[in-house]
């Protein structure tokens, strides 16, 4: 834990090699977040958990300063970076399905029925959860960490510094106003 706490307070005074060094000491945690998340995405994304981890670490290695303090807030912040993947993902994969600048063609229901909505599925949950988080970005929060990363009770609690009663709570409310919103 100590290691983790100095890399990150180096990466904060942006030292590069402290990312890279943040990175493969947590890479197993990183590893295992993202396939739960893609576990949830049968089979959405040609995105392998390699893959989204390693797509990760670039987007870790572009920002200019990485502002948490703790290993736990870290994979908090990490599980962002996966979730905002898979969503940038299923957008472009969105657009190109509706034809991202081709000629329109009509389809017949039998190529229809071959085309699943999961890409749109997960726009539309990351929609939701933005609008999630103007009303309470604690919920959201709780939200990408169970669903996007797989994280269990007490690691949300950890990365939160709340209880897991509050984070089951939380997750019991979020639910609820996410199937509400998605109804619609």
């Amino acid at each position: 834990m100590g290691d983790v706490t100095d890399l990150l307070r180096r990466a904060h005074d942006d030292d590069r090699s402290a990312i890279d060094a943040l990175i493969a000491l947590v890479y197993p945690d990183l590893h295992r977040m993202a396939r739960a998340r893609l576990a949830h995405d049968t089979p959405i994304t040609l995105l392998d958990a390699t893959s989204l981890v390693h797509e990760a670490y670039l987007r870790l290695r572009q920002v200019e300063r990485i502002d948490v303090a703790t290993r736990s807030e870290f994979m908090a912040y990490a599980s962002r970076v996966l979730r905002s993947i898979v969503v940038d993902f299923a957008r472009k994969r969105l657009a190109q399905r509706r034809g991202a600048g081709a000629a329109h063609l009509t389809l017949t229901s039998e190529v229809a029925a071959h085309i699943g909505a999961d890409d749109a599925d997960i726009a539309h949950v990351d929609d939701v959860l933005e609008a999630l988080a103007d009303t309470d970005p604690r919920l959201r929060s709780v939200v990408e960490m169970r669903y996007f990363a797989g994280f269990s009770e007490r690691e949300i609690a950890a990365a939160l510094s709340v209880t897991e009663r509050t984070v089951r709570r939380d997750w019991q409310r979020a639910r609820l106003l996410l199937s509400v919103s998605l109804r619609h």
